[in-house]
């Protein structure tokens, strides 16, 4: 079956603040909430917010240091989310594989007609 907690992974990327701040992780490797923060202009307690959703779906890790909270991708939620999406590509690739054997079919009757 394919539903999986990657359903959720979903739901935390539906928003374009969330997918902005998957970005940034992925350019900068990790950075302090604040400076996540600085990227956007909504309120930090907004961002909070936004950081919580994407740590319970756990796509980012936090690491606490001093004062600051350091976010960085979670690398096995993206091999999770890599692994739905091909599962999902070989499921449609056997669909178009099986419309290409019934087209096929289809050709041959049609020239074997057209023959007679």
């Amino acid at each position: 079956m394919l539903y999986n907690k990657s359903m959720d992974t979903f739901a935390a990327l539906a928003d374009p603040t969330r997918r902005k701040i998957m970005e940034l992780l992925a350019r900068y490797g990790q950075l302090a909430a604040t400076e996540i923060s600085e990227q956007f202009p909504v309120s930090a307690q907004a961002i909070s917010q936004h950081l919580k959703i994407l740590r319970e779906a756990k796509l980012v890790q936090v690491e606490k240091r001093a004062q600051q909270r350091i976010y960085r991708i979670n690398p096995e939620a993206m091999l999770e989310l890599e692994a739905w999406a091909r599962q999902l590509r070989q499921l449609w690739n056997q669909r178009f594989d099986a419309l290409d054997r019934i087209l096929q079919q289809e050709t041959k009757k049609e020239n074997s007609d057209e023959q007679e």
